[in-house]
């Protein structure tokens, strides 16, 4: 007879451990255990329900019990609670959650897969009846029903990762009020500041009210009050703080927990008792990067962890080669991604890094669908290992942070990015893709070739009147200039040499950077060395100023935005 497997959770880490172990071992007995109605659904897709994008949430259900058993002898049992493992005995109890009784299950091996429960502050209000968290198809449900027989009009989302940016856009979608409470002062933390500003840009010109640097202090009947003291309407509020790993059973059974909370497993996943594993948001992993236990809940990392566990009972090696953090989203008209490092991390890790922000098009610029693509890429000083990088805009951005994600997987440089050979079509691509300029730009930088400033630091040079060359044409320098920039146009700069200093820096920019470069490197073949492309030019500068622009209410640095 084969091996009896229990499995504590379904979802991504659970139900793959069961698949994966049913093709290893067709005598095994398995059985999953999960205390809520739905063992297999789509968790990544809760928040689409919200906005009709999947209008009827029994499709968010992958599987049923009764598929698992027909189509793979795994017995699935739901409304099961598991609230006990006792080790000495090699049994759990669990919970019938309809019939309120308790009864033992024995097992050979024991898979953890609780996942990771939504964090609720203890805050006044916060068990009131109109206020969310979502974990599950019950949760969005819930949402959904509630806001919709009360007739709602405002609601708040608290928290800015993805499920609270993912829920916000579809309830915005569905024509509610929503604002966004984020602690920080940003949405999406695998982005940097620079990046970010582009999806706040994004979300309030769809109508997204955004608070940033505040936080929830209390709720009331009919809106919410935040550390400021801000009063914000809101008939509901749903919670997407962030979560924490559910490690109660395990810390119970004296399984030890790892140094960030999470359940500590080895690299084949196993707990500290040798017939017991864990995997998916409850457990800790290895960045490979930071080279330190970290926490990674993503449904991709938690699939190749069931398969590596599962595995591992069977006596097949597995290679763990720790986390790199790969993550993307779809945001209004944006698609935005990162992996890696972005430069925030690097620095708070005390790394020596640098990085590049440019913004070529997605694809050939005659193509009507052509857009800009904004990306950045982290790599190590002085050795031009990559890090990391974030891309944003309407194209596929997640292609490109595919390649960076298999870069530094191989541990790649600059030189080997500029060398990677990728496929191109004008509908698809460039000829230089993304990745490829982003390397170039990057070795420039790395072996001296120009100086550049970043756009966090423009406001400063036009506020203090540095010199300042737009290189644009005179109509494009028309419709929207920083204030205290010289037009000279690349068309021209070679018969106007007598207008550019040579005793003080130079800062130059473009609409995007290309134009600005050139006039650098030409400068510097003419004798002028304190010569600076502006990163990100015009377009990037007016990206990055803009929301801050707008919620404080301070003087433009520009005499109009264009975003064009």
């Amino acid at each position: 007879m084969g091996k009896k497997v229990l499995i504590v959770g379904g979802v991504a880490g659970g139900a793959s451990v069961a698949a994966r172990v049913r093709r290893l071992d067709e005598s095994a007995e398995i059985i999953m255990f999960e205390k809520g109605p739905h063992v297999s659904f789509s968790n990544c897709s809760l928040p689409y329900h919200l906005s009709g994008i999947v209008e009827d949430s029994e499709k968010l259900v992958l599987m049923s019990p009764e598929i698992f058993k027909s189509r793979y002898n795994i017995e699935a049992r739901v409304q099961q609670e598991v609230i006990q493992i006792n080790r000495d005995k090699k049994t759990i109890t669990v919970k019938d959650l309809i019939s309120d009784k308790t009864y033992e299950e024995g097992y050979d091996k024991l898979v953890l897969s609780p996942g990771a429960s939504p964090i609720r502050p203890n805050l006044e209000g916060i068990d009131n009846s109109n206020v969310f968290t979502v974990r599950n198809v019950v949760d969005i449900e819930n949402i959904n029903s509630y806001i919709k027989q009360k007739g709602m009009k405002d609601i708040a989302v608290i928290g800015g990762g993805f499920i609270g940016v993912e829920v916000a856009e579809n309830l915005k979608l569905a024509n509610y009020n929503v604002t966004l409470v984020e602690f920080a002062n940003q949405v999406m933390a695998p982005f940097d500041y620079d990046m970010a500003q582009i999806l706040h840009k994004e979300m309030v010109d769809h109508g997204v009210e955004l608070i940033l640097d505040d936080g929830l202090a209390k709720i009331s009947d009919g809106y919410i009050t935040t550390n400021s003291g801000r009063k914000i309407d809101a008939q509901a509020v749903v919670l997407a703080i962030g979560v924490r790993p559910e490690t109660n059973l395990a810390k119970e059974a004296g399984l030890e927990i790892g140094e960030t909370g999470a359940i500590k497993v080895d690299s084949n996943y196993l707990t500290s008792d040798r017939d017991i594993y864990a995997v998916g948001d409850a457990i800790e992993v290895y960045h490979r990067l930071l080279q330190k236990q970290t926490r990674l809940a993503l449904a991709g990392p938690a699939q190749k962890q069931a398969r590596a566990a599962a595995d591992h009972m069977y006596g097949i090696p597995n290679r763990n080669i720790g986390v790199i953090g790969s993550s993307s989203i779809h945001l209004f008209d944006l698609n935005a991604a990162s992996t890696g490092l972005n430069a925030r991390t690097a620095e708070q890790a005390g790394m020596m890094y640098d990085y590049v922000y440019l913004m070529p098009g997605d694809k050939v610029g005659l193509m009507p669908d052509s857009n800009p693509m904004h990306f950045k890429l982290v790599y190590e000083y002085p050795t031009g290992q990559i890090l990391g990088a974030q891309a944003i805009g309407k194209g596929n951005v997640d292609k490109r942070i595919d390649v960076i994600a298999t870069m530094i997987t191989m541990n790649g440089t600059l030189e080997d990015l500029k060398d990677l050979e990728l496929t191109y079509s004008p509908m698809l691509g460039t000829a230089k893709d993304v990745v490829n300029h982003a390397a170039l730009v990057g070795l420039n930088l790395l072996q001296g070739r120009y100086k550049e400033v970043k756009v966090s630091q423009v406001r400063e040079l036009v506020e203090s009147n540095a010199f300042i060359i737009d290189a644009r044409e005179k109509g494009e320098y028309n419709a929207g200039h920083f204030k205290n920039a010289v037009n000279i146009p690349l068309s021209e700069f070679r018969q106007r040499l007598d207008e550019i200093p040579k005793g003080q820096p130079v800062y130059i920019h473009c609409r995007s950077g290309q134009r600005s470069y050139n006039m650098v490197m030409a400068l510097q073949n003419l004798g002028y060395e304190n010569v600076y492309n502006i990163s990100g030019s015009y377009l990037g500068v007016n990206l990055y100023e803009y929301f801050n622009d707008l919620v404080t209410g301070r003087e433009r640095i520009v005499t109009e935005y264009n975003f064009k």
